[in-house]
């Protein structure tokens, strides 16, 4: 009973904390555990939304210290990547950036660019949760449809 319950509780963990980090890596990891779509998308959204929560709340600090370390390196302010971040920021808005974010960013980094975008945390976390919620159906839909794939197996 208690091996079993361990190993559950792994399980779940698993598709949690991949979620914090790369959010696709939640509903594959899910999927391939055998856990149900509501709880591999319910685990995925939370581990998200962990992330969301933690870097936005000590994100300006973090955003100030990443300024100065690149002014000190002697490092442009703007590089290629980050004017193509604000001019999707400025064409969607902070929509476009929680659009893009489990698909493209990580959890952590496009909070961090919301951040630095300047944009207010209760901003941040509405957005980040309908994406989340959003991309976490559509990801752990195409997961399970695909589950008879190699890459599920256990």
């Amino acid at each position: 009973m208690l091996p079993e319950l361990a190993k559950e509780l792994a399980q779940y963990a698993s598709v949690y904390l991949l979620s914090t980090l790369k959010f696709f890596a939640g509903p594959i990891a899910g999927t391939a555990a055998g856990l149900s779509f509501i709880l591999t998308w319910g685990l995925t959204v939370a581990g998200m939304m962990t992330s969301v929560i933690i870097v936005s709340g000590v994100g300006r600090a973090w955003a100030l210290h990443i300024r100065k370390r690149r002014q000190r390196k002697g490092k442009p302010v703007f590089s290629k990547r980050s004017r193509r971040i604000v001019s999707i920021f400025r064409r969607f808005g902070m929509p476009g950036i929680a659009f893009l974010t489990p698909i493209l960013f990580s959890p952590i980094l496009g909070t961090v660019i919301a951040t630095q975008l300047h944009v207010p945390r209760s901003r941040i976390l509405l957005h980040m949760l309908w994406s989340a919620a959003l991309w976490g159906v559509a990801l752990t839909f195409m997961t399970i449809q695909f589950s008879h794939l190699p890459i599920f197996r256990h």
